[in-house]
């Protein structure tokens, strides 16, 4: 599977079959927009930096809901969670999509707002290889409130999300950047590759690896 991202909750995932899009934005992000052609596009909720599936190619089947579909030997299960630590009262609702492709488990999180997650959540989402997380705060929990996620949900590799990078405009400029997430897991944003390739066979299985993505 080959992975990239285009910045905010934005990633490709490639398989030899099949292309997913996780949460497309538009221009207004300050970002240039994802292009090309997919075959399922997920969506955690209907704002503008992360709801822009009509920009891809190819009549994506979407998924923007809570519950369970397979689509091109691809499964994607969407668990309901919260866009604040209110219950919803001030962000509503997100969606959480657990992504199974190519026998590796890979969950998204969204805009998850929720300090921690809750016992029947956890295990909606079961065992995670890849976790997408966000870390920026101010619209979703921030890199200490991230760590409390990551230890709940325990998977083998942990790329963060939704953070404030060169290019943002409006309240994306609001949110903390990746720095300090990435002192405090002992890495510097000056290892970001470019694109992330990885097998079930090579998985870690000891410590999490934390791996933090440049814009495709």
């Amino acid at each position: 599977m080959n992975i990239s991202w285009y910045g905010q909750s934005c990633f490709k995932l490639q398989s030899k079959e099949t292309v997913l899009v996780t949460d497309p934005f538009n221009k207004k992000t300050g970002l240039k927009p994802p292009f090309g052609s997919a075959d399922i596009v997920t969506v955690s909720h209907d704002h503008y930096d992360h709801n822009n599936f009509q920009t891809l190619k190819g009549d994506p089947f979407l998924v923007d809901s809570a519950g369970e579909y397979e689509i091109k030997k691809v499964t994607v299960k969407g668990v309901e969670s919260y866009h604040d630590n209110e219950n919803g009262k001030k962000r509503g609702s997100n969606i959480i999509f657990v992504i199974g492709m190519e026998n590796i488990n890979i969950c998204h999180l969204g805009d998850f707002g929720q300090k921690s997650l809750e016992d029947n959540q956890l295990e909606k989402i079961g065992q995670i290889d890849i976790l997408f997380i966000p870390i920026g705060g101010v619209f979703t929990i921030d890199w200490k409130e991230a760590n409390n996620i990551i230890s709940q949900i325990e998977p083998r590799i942990v790329i963060p999300m939704h953070y404030k990078i060169q290019g943002v405009a409006g309240d994306l400029l609001k949110l903390d950047d990746v720095n300090n997430f990435s002192k405090e897991h002992g890495i510097s944003p000056n290892d970001a590759v470019d694109k992330f390739s990885i097998k079930k066979k090579d998985l870690p299985q000891e410590e999490a690896q934390i791996t933090i993505m440049k814009i495709a």
